[in-house]
């Protein structure tokens, strides 16, 4: 059985995130964050342990390596 405990809201999920809720949208709408839907109210939904996921990667984003151009 689902508990409330494993899903947050949209607000909810914002929160912890440290971000406003139309982030949390967006980032589902582009697939960086899994939305799931309540089955009586059609809410948006999200995994704690998912937005905990990320939100580790948030506080500690890895190095982006750029390629260096030759001298000519």
């Amino acid at each position: 059985m689902v508990t409330t405990d494993e899903y947050l809201l949209v607000n909810q999920a914002a929160e912890l995130l440290g971000v406003s809720a139309n982030t949390v949208r967006a980032w589902a709408t582009s697939g960086r964050l899994q939305e799931y839907r309540h089955p009586v109210n059609n809410y948006r939904l999200f995994k704690r342990d998912e937005v905990e996921t990320l939100l580790k990667q948030i506080a500690h984003p890895e190095p982006v390596k750029h390629r260096t151009r030759k001298a000519k």
